[in-house]
C-alpha cells in the first residue's frame, strides 16, 4: 500500500504536516487538498498542538504548485466553482489556525506551493531554495491567494515583479525582501525549524494564539471574528456572564451587577 499524499504527526506539542508526493515534486492535487483540510481541522481542535510545521517530502521541492494534470482537465466553470474555491478554503483554514504555522521550505517553492507557504505565519528556507510565481508564463494567474498575500507581505511593487516576470528568486533575496524569515543550510534546516517551533511551543499557548489573532486582525484578516471571539471569551468570565446563563436556566429575571 502506498503512503498517503499528505502525512501528519504530533510530538511534543509540535504538529508536522508533510506534503508527500516527492516524485511529483509535491505538486498539489485534489486528494492533497482534502487531506490538508482534514489535518487542519484536527489541529484546530487539538489542545496538544501548539505549533505547526509544514514541509515537503524529498530533497528537491517544498511544493511546485497545483498539479497541472488535475486542473488543466477541468472545464472553465469547474475551475471557478470548485478548484479555485477549494484551494482558497483550505489555505484560509490553514492561515486561520489558532496555532502558529511555520513553512519549512526545503526545495523548489513555486506557484501554488508559494501560495501555501504564504498562508503560514513564518517561513524558514534552505539556502538553495528558489521561489517563483510562474503562472503568467502558461496563460494562468495565481489562484490561491498569491495576488493578495504576497503584496501584503512584501509590498505591491515586489509582488508584481515576482508575478509579472515569473523569475525565480533565491533564498537570500527572499529573506532580504521579507518573504522568508530565516535562511539555514539545508542540512540544518529541520533542526532550525524544530528549534523555533520548540521555543514557541514552550511559551503560554493561549497567549501565543491570542497574539496571533490580534496581529492578523489588526492587519484586516478575519478582524470581526477575532474581535467577537475575544469579546465572547471575556464576557463569559464576568459575573454578569455567569448570572445571565444561570438566570436563563433557572427561568428567572437576571440580577446584573456590571461586574
Amino acid at each position: 500500500m502506498s503512503e498517503a499524499a499528505v502525512l501528519f504527526g504530533l510530538d511534543e506539542h509540535i504538529a508536522t504536516i508533510t506534503l508527500n508526493r516527492p516524485a511529483k515534486l509535491n505538486a498539489i492535487d485534489h486528494e492533497m487538498l482534502e487531506l490538508l483540510d482534514a489535518y487542519c481541522r484536527q489541529i484546530d481542535q487539538s489542545p496538544d498542538a501548539r505549533v505547526v510545521l509544514l514541509t515537503g517530502a524529498g530533497d528537491r521541492a517544498f511544493c511546485v504548485g497545483a498539479d497541472i494534470n488535475d486542473w488543466s482537465a477541468l472545464r472553465p466553470m469547474d475551475m471557478w466553482r470548485v478548484w479555485i474555491r477549494e484551494g482558497h478554503r483550505v489555505f484560509e483554514r490553514l492561515a486561520r489556525l489558532p496555532q502558529p504555522v511555520i513553512a519549512v521550505l526545503n526545495g523548489y517553492t513555486f506557484g501554488g506551493g508559494l501560495e501555501l507557504a504564504l498562508a503560514a505565519d513564518l517561513r524558514v528556507a534552505a539556502e538553495q531554495v528558489e521561489l517563483a510565481m510562474p503562472e503568467c508564463g502558461i496563460g494562468a494567474v495565481p489562484g490561491w491567494g498569491g495576488t493578495q498575500r504576497l503584496p501584503n507581505l512584501i509590498g505591491p511593487a515586489r509582488a508584481k515583479q515576482i508575478i509579472f516576470s515569473g523569475a525565480r528568486i533565491d533564498a537570500a533575496t527572499a529573506e532580504r525582501w521579507g518573504l522568508v524569515n530565516e535562511v539555514a543550510p539545508r542540512a540544518a534546516l529541520m533542526e532550525r525549524a524544530l528549534e523555533l517551533a520548540g521555543a514557541i511551543a514552550g511559551r503560554a499557548p493561549l497567549s501565543i494564539q491570542m497574539a496571533k489573532q490580534l496581529i492578523d486582525g489588526g492587519l484586516g484578516a478575519a478582524t470581526s471574528a477575532t474581535l467577537e471571539a475575544l469579546a465572547g471569551a471575556l464576557a463569559a468570565t464576568t459575573e454578569d456572564g455567569v448570572e445571565g446563563v444561570a438566570s436563563f436556566r433557572e427561568r428567572r429575571a437576571p440580577r446584573f451587577k456590571g461586574k
